[in-house]
C-alpha cells in the first residue's frame, strides 16, 4: 500500500506531462496556419486583408490556390487581366466575400465549390474562356442580387436550381451556349429587372412564367433558336422599356398584350416567322422610339394608330416592317417607309 502511494505522485506526473505535450502539438498544428499569404509578389496579412483589389494591372498565369488562406476578404476584384486556368477550388474558403469580380481574364473552369460563398451579394465573370455548365451549387448563392456569365463558352442548360435567386436583379447569361429550354423556374425571380440570354442555342419556347417578372425593364433573348408564340404574359411586364426578341423562329402573332407595355421605347422582332396583323393597340406605345418588325410574315392593314408613336419614321435604324405582307392603303406616317411587302394576297 506503501507502494501505491509512492507511485501515485509520479503516475499524476506522467498524466499532466503527457496533457501538455498534446496542448503543444495541438499548438504546433495551430501555428501551420498562415498568418501572410504571397500573391504575384505581395504579401498580404490574413487577419487584416478584407479587401483585394487588383484589377487591370496585368496579372498573368493562374489564380494561387493560396488566396482561399485568406479568409477575412469581403471584396475581392482581379477582373481585366489575363489570368487563365481554372478558378481554383479553394475559393470555396472565402465564406465572407460578399463581392467577387473576376471578369475580362482567360478563364476556363468553375468549380462546384464556388456554390459554398453563401453571403456573395455579386458575382462577375463575364468574358473569360469559361467551359462546361454552370454547377448546381450556384443555387446555393441565395444572397445573389447579380450573376454576371456574358461572353463565355458555357454549354449545357441553365440549371433549375437558379429558382433559389430570389434576390437577384440582374442575370447576364448572353453569349454562352446554353441549349434547349429557358427554365420555367425563371418565373421565380420576381426582383429581376434585367434579363439577358442573347445569343445562345436555346430551342424551346418562351415560358409563360416569364410574366411573373413584373420588375424587368430589359428583356433580350435575341439570336436563340426559339420557336412557338409570344406569350401573352409578356404584356404583365409594364415596367419594359427594351424587348429584343429578334433572330428566333417564332411563329403566331404578335400578343394583343404587348399593347400594355406602355413603357417601351425599343421593340424589334425581326427575322422570325411572325403571322397576323401589327395589333390596333400599337398606338398606345407613346414612348416607342424604335419598332423593327422586318423579315416576318405580318399580314393584313396597318392600324392607322401607328402614327400616334413619336418614331422617326424615315430611319431604318428606328422603323422598318419591310419584307413582310402588309396591305395598302397605308398610313400616310408610314407610306414612304413600308418598303418591300408581298401584296400578293391583299385584296
Amino acid at each position: 500500500m506503501k507502494k501505491l502511494y509512492l507511485l501515485f505522485p509520479l503516475l499524476l506526473f506522467v498524466f499532466i506531462t503527457c496533457e501538455e505535450e498534446q496542448k503543444e502539438q495541438q499548438e504546433e498544428v495551430l501555428d501551420t496556419t498562415p498568418t501572410e499569404v504571397t500573391l504575384w509578389d505581395v504579401t498580404y496579412s490574413v487577419e487584416d486583408t478584407d479587401t483585394l483589389y487588383l484589377l487591370d494591372i496585368q496579372l498573368t498565369g493562374s489564380i494561387p490556390s493560396e488566396i482561399g488562406n485568406l479568409t477575412n476578404l469581403t471584396y475581392l476584384n482581379l477582373g481585366g487581366n489575363q489570368l487563365t486556368g481554372e478558378i481554383p477550388s479553394e475559393i470555396g474558403n472565402l465564406t465572407n466575400l460578399t463581392y467577387l469580380s473576376f471578369g475580362s481574364n482567360q478563364l476556363t473552369g468553375i468549380p462546384s465549390e464556388i456554390g459554398k460563398l453563401i453571403n456573395l451579394t455579386y458575382l462577375n465573370l463575364v468574358w473569360n474562356q469559361l467551359t462546361g455548365p454552370i454547377p448546381s451549387e450556384i443555387g446555393n448563392l441565395t444572397n445573389l442580387s447579380y450573376l454576371g456569365l456574358n461572353n463565355n463558352q458555357i454549354t449545357g442548360e441553365i440549371p433549375s436550381e437558379i429558382r433559389n435567386l430570389k434576390n437577384l436583379t440582374g442575370l447576364h447569361l448572353g453569349n454562352n451556349q446554353f441549349t434547349r429550354e429557358i427554365p420555367p423556374e425563371i418565373g421565380n425571380l420576381t426582383n429581376l429587372t434585367r434579363l439577358i440570354l442573347y445569343g445562345n442555342q436555346l430551342t424551346r419556347m418562351i415560358p409563360s412564367e416569364i410574366g411573373n417578372l413584373t420588375n424587368l425593364t430589359y428583356l433580350n433573348l435575341r439570336d436563340n433558336q426559339i420557336i412557338g408564340s409570344i406569350p401573352p404574359e409578356i404584356g404583365n411586364l409594364t415596367n419594359l422599356n427594351r424587348l429584343f426578341l429578334y433572330n428566333n423562329q417564332l411563329i403566331g402573332s404578335i400578343p394583343l398584350e404587348i399593347s400594355n407595355l406602355t413603357n417601351l421605347t425599343e421593340l424589334s422582332l425581326e427575322n422570325n416567322q411572325l403571322t397576323g396583323g401589327i395589333p390596333h393597340g400599337i398606338g398606345n406605345l407613346t414612348n416607342l422610339i424604335n419598332l423593327i418588325l422586318n423579315d416576318n410574315q405580318l399580314t393584313g392593314v396597318i392600324p392607322e394608330s401607328i402614327c400616334d408613336l413619336n418614331i422617326d419614321w424615315s430611319n431604318s435604324s428606328y422603323f422598318n416592317i419591310t419584307n413582310n405582307q402588309l396591305c395598302p392603303p397605308y398610313p400616310s406616317c408610314v407610306e414612304e417607309y413600308v418598303g418591300n411587302q408581298d401584296n400578293s394576297n391583299c385584296d
